[in-house]
């Protein structure tokens, strides 16, 4: 068994509408409430940062599973969104979805990268940490670089 350790340092020097940092090894950027709850909405908040893990997650598993399948890639890229449910005050956050669009260079690789699709999403380990908590949607795109009008 081999066990990573990630560690991030966050400074918050004021009451709820106040402007933080968070320090990590690889992440120095400001803080805030989103201006969508109100808040004064500068650097980056808990909700772009969840789903930006998500989304990181995804495309990373995907590229690993299509290089270890040898599909050939034109390009790959996901656009991701996030529904936050806000009743009562009560703040969730309710869905993750992933509009990820592959363009492979073969037709005969067209099933395998479908399947392929689906499962980045299940092999994930931010979607297994999310599981059961926060639902996760896939509306992928598959082109083939052959089949696309210019």
């Amino acid at each position: 068994m081999s066990e990573h350790y990630f560690h991030l340092k966050a400074d918050w020097p004021g009451n709820r509408n106040d402007i933080g940092t968070i320090y990590a090894q690889n992440l120095q950027t400001k803080i805030s409430i989103p201006s969508e709850m109100d808040g004064p909405g500068e650097g980056t908040n808990p909700d772009e940062m969840l789903l930006g893990a998500a989304t990181t997650c995804y495309i990373i598993t995907l590229a690993a599973m299509l290089e270890r399948s040898q599909i050939e890639k034109v390009s790959l890229v996901v656009d991701s969104s996030a529904v936050v449910d806000v009743t009562n005050g009560i703040f969730t956050y309710k869905k993750i979805i992933h509009r990820p669009t592959l363009v492979i260079v073969n037709e005969k690789d067209f099933k395998m990268a479908t399947r392929l699709l689906v499962k980045a999403e299940d092999t994930c380990m931010i979607s297994k940490a999310l599981n059961g908590n926060v639902e996760i949607e896939l509306e992928p795109t598959l082109l083939v670089s052959d089949k696309i009008e210019q």
